[in-house]
Parts: structure tokens; sequence; C-alpha cells
């Protein structure tokens, strides 16, 4: 069994412990009916080491999926060849039906687990995602034999320091003009996993250093001794550096939608919690709304897979596989501005139904909850082209050697975004909640302005489209073996937005 395999099997198994221990933890912590005080003596405060249990299978559960994301995404891409035609566009296919698959998983926490936990049974919840771990596993485990297995490519981290490292020690060295002479591997793949050799591109020459020969460094005639990789790398892997560094500004321009993203976790459930949250006698909890954006994620993808694509494949001959790559998260970017101005009017009007003096605020307003659907749906839609679009363009740019790098900057771009989000908060708070003024996000919604937070985000998705686009014009893509692999269809060195 090779490491990928073994690594998602540990980390399925870590997420999975973590979660049993959160429901053990939770179940000492949360089913104690008294509270501790000099009228109930009996009552025991829980234990340090039940708090210390509960914390730790939190930070374990994070852990167990931030180490298993990345991994299983790269894995299953893996399992399509990309130079064979049909594979190469089931491989395109993959990422969709991967993103869908996550959105179906969360639409059975927010509608069941949300239900249980609103009533609740949290306990309950726990079990029932720790039951929905376990047969992940199993289900891999079972499937293991059938998968293609790669070697693994080394450690990245290790590559890229080889060539920070031999470039600085080269500093003083003089850089061939266009890249000649510099050191590369005669054999048509790298020495390291198979991966095929990356052409020489004229972007970050300084990092060309660490190819450039030395006197220390044997001939291309001396091959028989052993190189010195932290002094003498080949162009492929300096490449390797180099794809990272180029990829950089369009994964920091992406971390502004996955703020505005964090919002449909936090700020439109509170939103929601404000307004008319009943149907006749049934009560919707804020947090099922959110059913709304995964079933327009999973309509937006079956409508891109089944007719956009077939449609740019009968226009262009079969040259063109849809829209790009670059050209999809642009569109992402656009229709969540729109979600976010819509979020905002869609407040004006809510506000102008609620009850200021209210205590708690819940269900304040009169304004039923379903206005909300348009904001989620777009959201979701939003979600296919930025989320779909940019797991396959860190896929495709990223060299087969250092793949699970990709699904990693996909990962933490997410995770980004959620931490940026919370920071921003805090500084909207404090700026517009200073003395008596009451903020645009306060404990009472209907006295505050979260309609223009809402524009805040709204403005700074524009600013960002604005860069983004900047960045994505100047893109230059990875050449592989002469040509340029971009997922949609070989194309010069720099990119059509």
């Amino acid at each position: 069994m090779h490491q990928t395999s073994k690594q998602i099997q540990i980390t399925s198994a870590f997420n999975f412990e973590g979660l049993v221990e959160l429901a053990l933890s939770s179940y000492f912590l949360l089913l104690r009916p008294c509270v501790p005080s000099d009228a109930n003596p009996d009552c025991k405060p829980p234990t340090d080491l039940e708090i210390l249990i509960f914390y730790i299978s939190i930070y374990q559960i994070a852990l167990g999926n931030g180490a298993y994301q990345p991994v299983v995404t790269t894995f299953g891409a893996d399992q399509f060849d990309e130079q064979d035609k049909e594979e190469g566009q089931s491989k395109m296919a993959f990422f969709s039906y991967f993103f869908m698959a996550n959105n179906l998983g969360t639409l059975f926490s927010n509608t069941l687990l949300a239900y249980v936990e609103d009533r609740g049974d949290w306990v309950l919840g726990f079990w029932i995602s720790a039951g929905a771990a376990f047969l992940a596993a199993v289900l891999f485990f079972a499937g293991t034999p059938q998968f293609r297995h790669f070697m693994p490519g080394g450690n990245p981290l290790t590559r890229v320091s080889q060539v920070v490292v031999a470039s600085m020690k080269n500093w003083k060295v003089t850089i061939p003009p266009e890249g000649e002479n510099l050191y590369e591997d005669d054999k048509r793949h790298c020495a390291i996993n198979g991966g095929r050799k990356i052409l020489h591109t004229p972007d970050f020459t300084f990092l060309d250093r660490a190819a450039v020969y030395t006197d220390k460094d044997p001939t291309s005639e001396d091959q028989e001794q052993p190189l010195r990789p932290w002094s003498l790398c080949t162009v492929t892997q300096v490449e390797e550096v180099k794809s990272i560094l180029r990829l950089m500004p369009i994964w920091l321009c992406t971390i502004i939608y996955s703020l505005v993203y964090a919002q449909m976790s936090s700020i439109f459930i509170e939103q929601g919690a404000v307004m008319n949250t009943s149907i006749s006698s049934f009560h919707i909890p804020p947090a099922c709304m959110s059913l709304f954006e995964v079933s327009s994620v999973a309509a937006a993808i079956l409508l891109y897979r089944l007719c956009i694509v077939p449609f740019f494949l009968k226009v262009s001959n079969g040259r063109l596989k849809g829209l790009t790559e670059l050209q999809r998260m642009g569109i992402g970017l656009v229709i969540s501005t729109i979600a976010m101005i819509l979020a905002g009017l869609m407040e004006l009007q809510r506000l102008k139904h609620a009850k200021n003096d209210c205590y708690t605020c819940r269900g304040s307003s009169s304004l039923s909850i379903l206005w909300q659907i348009p904001q989620y749906v777009l959201i979701g839609v939003s979600e296919v082209f930025m989320y779909v679009g940019q797991l396959e363009f860190f896929n495709n740019q990223i060299p087969e050697t250092i793949k699970s790098f990709g699904s990693a900057l996909y990962v933490a771009n997410m995770s980004a975004g959620s931490y940026l989000s919370s920071l921003l908060v805090t500084i909207v708070m404090d700026i517009t909640g200073k003395g008596d003024q009451t903020g645009w996000i306060s404990e009472n919604l209907n006295k505050g302005h979260m309609d223009r937070f809402y524009f805040l985000l709204a403005a700074l998705n524009t600013l960002d489209l604005v860069v983004f686009m900047a960045c994505a014009k100047r893109y230059r893509c990875i050449l592989l073996d002469g040509r340029v692999q971009f997922g949609n269809d070989d194309r010069m060195s720099k990119t059509d937005m």
C-alpha cells in the first residue's frame, strides 16, 4: 500500500476518533441538568480532564479533516490519466462531482443534524457524525485495492527549500541568457514519481541561479559524480517553485471570496433568526436555510456539466471544454457580489417590518425567512464557479511532484477567509459601535445596520474582482513538455481572461 492511501486511512481514523471523543465528552459535559450552587451541593462542575478531552477532540477533528481534504482531492484526481482524451475529460468532471458530493454531505448536516441539534440533542448529532465518518473510512478501505497508486514524489517543502537555498548560495553567479545551459535531467521524465519535465520560463529569474553550474558541480559529461541537491537543482525543480509563486496572487485574491462565503454560516443565520421562521405551525431553523444553497450547487454543477460543456464542445469542434478556470473564478466573484447586494437590500426590508424595542429579537420581524432564499441560491451558484474552478486550476497548475500543495491551497483559502471574516466583523463592530453609537452589527440587530455591512462586503468583492482580473491577465501557465497544461485546452503562455 502506498503512502497516499495510508495517509488518507490514518487521517480518516484520526477524524473518527476525534468525533467519538467529542460525543463522549459532550455526554458528560452537556447532560448535567443542574447548576453548581450552595442550594444544590450535589451538582459537580465538569472536571478538568473532561474539559481537556472536549478541547482535544475539537482540535483533533480540525487537524484530521485539514490533513484529509487536500490529500483525498489529489488522490481522486490521480485516478484519471490527463494525457488520455477520455480520462482527461473525466478528470475535469471529477472535481465538479467531488464538490457536489461534499455539498450533499453538508445538506445532510444542515437538515437532519440541524434539526436534531436545534432540539438540544447535541450528543446524538455528534454520534451521527461519528457514524458517518466511520462509514466513509470503511468504504475507502474497501475500495483501496481497486485504486491507482503512485510512488510518492517526496516532501514538497524539501524540494522548495532546496531551490531557495541553492539560489542563495549561487547569488553571485551570472545567469545565462534565456535560460540556456541550465541543469536538467536528460531523461524525459523527472527522477521523482515519473513526473513530466517543465520547460524554462522567464519569470522569477533570480531562482534560475539554483540550476546554474558552478565549479563545485559535476559537468554534464561527468554524471556519475553525486549531485548536491542543496547547491544544484534541475530546471524542473526550479519551475516547481516558480509555479507556486505565480499562483500566490490568484490565491490571495480568492480569499476575499471566502470571506464573503463565510457569512452564510454566520451573519446569514443571525439575520434569519430575527425573521419570521414559522410557516403555519412548522418552525424553520435558520441553519436549515443552507438547504437552498446546497440545492443550487447541485443544480448548477449538473447544468454546467450536462449543458454548458457540451455546448462549448459543439461550437468549438472539441477544442474548448468549457469556460477556463480563471474565467469561472471571476464569474464566481461577480455572482457573490450580487448576492451581498441582494442580502443588503433584503435587510433593509426586514428592518421596515421589525420591532426595535425587542429584548431577544428572535422572530421580531414579520418578514418571512423565505426571503433569504435568493441570497443563498446565488452564493451556491457562485461556489460552483469559484471553488470548482479553483480546484481544477490549482490541480492543473501545480506539477505532479508537489500536486497535494494545490489542494492544500484550496483548503487554506477557506480557512483564511473564515479568520478574515471574524477579524472584519470585530473591526466593524469596534469602529461603528464607539461610545453611545449603535454599531452596524449589534446585539439588537433591529437597531443596527447590518445592511451596511453587506454593502461593505460587496464593495470589497468588487475591488477584489478588479485586482483578480489584473492578476489573471498577467498569469503565465505552466509549460509541460512543450505544451501548456491548462485544463481546458492547449494555449500560449499567457491566459485569456
